[in-house]
């Protein structure tokens, strides 16, 4: 018993030192990133570090930190209402580690082109943010609000970001420059681009649909060859109006490869469609978002 309970809260502990770890990578990566590139080049960034900055730059002696601290208190209460109590807590965590960051983090990055360093920037603060929401929490501000989106209405993080921020380029544009809203904008989309390959990269589902006289063979291959299961659907030609049997999958996307070489092997003309989730849930093959 004693044992069970050692081993217990070791794996706890680890647990929680390894998402405190990432909330602390991340969160430097993105500090970096302001710090180092976006207020030297008054770039007005993205969700609520967007709206920090422009509030600094209208008013220099608040802090960039300070302003995002305060503007994080209601979402946070949006957040106790819509996510997790383990999300929610290790996100107040993030938040005060980020906030840290922000306040403490003083790097020089030798970037002056305008393009490049939007380019360099959003792609700094895309894994930045990425590795954040890949731990048990996230920064606060724009991400817990992306979360709530994303649970409730399947809008993809980066693509809500995306949209958020575009407030924040008008209002950037008309208080400052129009040129640098533009030069922001290219930093808002790698930086979404970014965001959504880190969390979702290569565990990101397929679905395939695979329609073949051969399908019985193609079937016990996918169960067998890539040991996945499958659905066969009853269908029939709309224009021959034979019945056909359509197999459909989920998997991973290392493994889509292996299935399609499968597929051709057995059937050259077999008709094959593969398309994207956004979501999958179900043991082994999900990868159902942890908030």
């Amino acid at each position: 018993m004693l044992r069970w309970s050692w081993k217990s809260t070791m794996g706890t502990t680890r647990l929680l030192l390894w998402n405190l770890g990432l909330l602390a990578l991340g969160s430097w990566l993105c500090a970096a990133s302001i710090n180092g590139i976006l207020i030297p080049h008054r770039f007005f960034g993205a969700g609520f570090t967007g709206v920090s900055l422009v509030i600094h730059y209208l008013v220099p002696s608040v802090p960039v930190s300070w302003l995002y601290f305060v503007l994080n208190i209601p979402i946070f209460v949006l957040g106790w209402m819509y996510v997790g109590r383990r999300f929610f807590f290790y996100s107040v965590a993030g938040l005060f580690i980020f906030s840290g960051a922000l306040a403490w983090t003083s790097v020089t990055l030798p970037v002056y082109d305008m393009l490049l360093s939007a380019l360099f920037a959003g792609i700094i603060t895309g894994v930045g943010s990425g590795i954040v929401l890949r731990s048990l929490g996230s920064a606060g501000g724009l991400d817990i609000l992306s979360v709530i989106i994303l649970k409730r209405f399947s809008i993809r993080l980066g693509t809500s970001i995306l949209a958020f921020n575009g407030l924040v380029l008008v209002a950037g544009a008309i208080l400052f420059s129009l040129e640098i809203a533009l030069y922001t904008l290219i930093f808002l989309y790698v930086s979404s681009r970014m965001v959504n390959l880190v969390v979702t990269g290569l565990s990101q589902r397929k679905a395939v649909y695979v329609i073949s006289p051969q399908w019985e063979e193609i079937s016990r291959g996918i169960n067998e060859k890539i040991q996945r299961g499958v659905t066969i659907i009853r269908g029939q030609g709309g224009y021959t109006g034979q019945e056909q049997q359509i197999l459909y999958t989920v998997i991973t996307f290392r493994e889509l490869s292996r299935l399609k070489q499968l597929v051709q092997n057995i059937d050259p003309d077999a008709f094959v469609v593969v398309s994207d989730t956004l979501e999958v849930k179900g043991q082994r093959i999900g990868n159902e978002p942890h908030w």
